[in-house]
């Protein structure tokens, strides 16, 4: 009789929660890799490495310079793909201990605190480029409101950050901002603490602003934090963009061309499996003669061509991925990921070639990272207590943005925390 008794009172209460649109809590977006627009400004210092990539291109820019380099459709073609990929790139300095600009090239992101740059990645491409766009505006229908009570927080994707005792310029004052910007959203609607719903490297980001600041300060301006489809151990995916590129989908882009850009950003070395989440005895990349495990990363990082690289991971990237086991249970945690789609879990190079693309054996996913990855917050529960995950068959990692029924339980979950009702329910 109990037991029927909280089936039915959970039942009512899950019912009621998308029908509670008043007194919201404010609430702020935080993008994936890529889920931004980004814009680019060329100086004096820029030396092209063509003709076409003199500062001319592109021919459309503001007064100030300043022209849209993340999503340009330009670089759908070969020539212009090889200037995308020289302004992309970043540069790790030794001596400096950090990434940096190539020389010449300026930065910027727009729109900070509103979802404007969050919804498309090309504003006059909205039908092919949608990002946030379905989930702000499931949010718009139960009472959210840009700039009032819905904020975005968008970033320079291709940086990161490291561990204690480096610095990660870009990506600590990007941390910075959003603290900021979490303290503003809550002022500005009565004190009320925010809830923080990310996508991918969005969620690596929050986590790391929990464990970088005082538990006191989470509990008293963060609600709840909703991750959907984080890597938090990283993905084989980034072992492929790494080895031989990977052109994200995007249409007619040889992989190749954008591998050096891609082998030079912060946040894909941050992406890489993680050995304290991946079995280190499981081959992630094998060839003919060597296998690779999570274990092997810098070895991996030598043989393909990017010996750089490994000083960066060795130092930077390793003592920073150990903190996702040593974080604490700061704040509940809501964990929504797709399951059910192939995903790359071995990469299959018979040859030895990486300028080739592999093989590939699947295994469960969101298509992009692993399930052992999506699920790595879930085997540490004993650190998490105020955790819940909420699997959805058949949905992709940027599909969880879009899909209806992902939505509905995103929107759901959002409602449920304003109402307190997930807090009852628990009890």
């Amino acid at each position: 009789m109990k037991i029927l008794i909280i089936f039915i009172i959970s039942t009512m209460l899950s019912t009621n929660c998308q029908a509670i649109t008043t007194n919201l809590n404010p609430l702020i977006l935080i993008p994936g890799a890529g889920g931004n627009q980004l814009e680019a400004r060329l100086t004096s210092k820029y030396k092209p490495t063509s003709l076409l990539c003199n500062k001319l291109y592109p021919l459309n820019k503001d007064s100030e310079g300043w022209f849209r380099i993340w999503f340009d459709p330009s670089i759908l073609l070969s020539p212009f793909t090889k200037c995308f990929n020289q302004r992309m790139k970043l540069y790790y300095q030794t001596q400096l201990d950090d990434y940096y600009n190539n020389p010449g090239v300026e930065t910027r992101i727009t729109h900070f605190g509103s979802t404007k740059s969050l919804l498309y990645l090309h504003p006059y491409l909205q039908k092919i480029t949608a990002y946030m766009e379905p989930l702000v505006k499931a949010l718009e229908e139960v009472g959210y409101r840009d700039g009032e009570n819905l904020f975005g927080a968008p970033y320079d994707f291709r940086y990161g950050l490291a561990a204690d005792g480096h610095p990660s310029h870009v990506g600590s004052k990007f941390l910075e901002d959003l603290k900021e910007l979490i303290e503003s959203a809550s002022n500005s609607n009565g004190g009320k603490p925010v809830i923080l719903v990310s996508h991918s490297l969005g969620g690596l980001y929050v986590q790391q602003l929990l464990v970088r600041n005082p538990k006191s300060w989470s509990q008293k301006y963060i609600k709840h934090f909703i991750a959907l489809a984080t890597p938090w151990g990283g993905t084989v995916m980034q072992m492929l963009t790494f080895a031989s590129g990977n052109t994200l989908g995007v249409p007619l882009v040889n992989p190749l061309l954008v591998r050096e850009e891609q082998r030079s950003s912060e946040s894909n070395m941050w992406l890489l499996p993680s050995p304290k989440v991946f079995n280190t005895k499981s081959p992630l990349v094998v060839t003919t003669n060597v296998t690779y495990s999570a274990h092997d990363i810098p070895e991996f990082l030598k043989n393909i061509g990017f010996p750089e690289g490994v000083l960066p991971y060795t130092s930077r990237i390793l003592p920073l991925v150990d903190n996702l086991v040593t974080s604490t249970d700061q704040v509940p945690i809501t964990c929504v990921i797709g399951c059910g789609v192939k995903t790359p879990e071995t990469l299959l190079y018979a040859d030895g070639d990486f300028d080739k693309l592999p093989e590939i054996v699947y295994g469960d996913g969101d298509g992009t990272v692993n399930m052992i990855s999506l699920l790595s917050f879930e085997s540490n529960k004993s650190t998490y207590q105020h955790l819940k995950v909420i699997k959805i068959q058949g949905v992709s990692h940027t599909g969880i943005l879009k899909d209806e029924i992902a939505l509905e339980k995103i929107v759901e979950e959002i409602s449920c925390i304003n109402s307190d009702i997930s807090l009852v329910s628990k009890a």
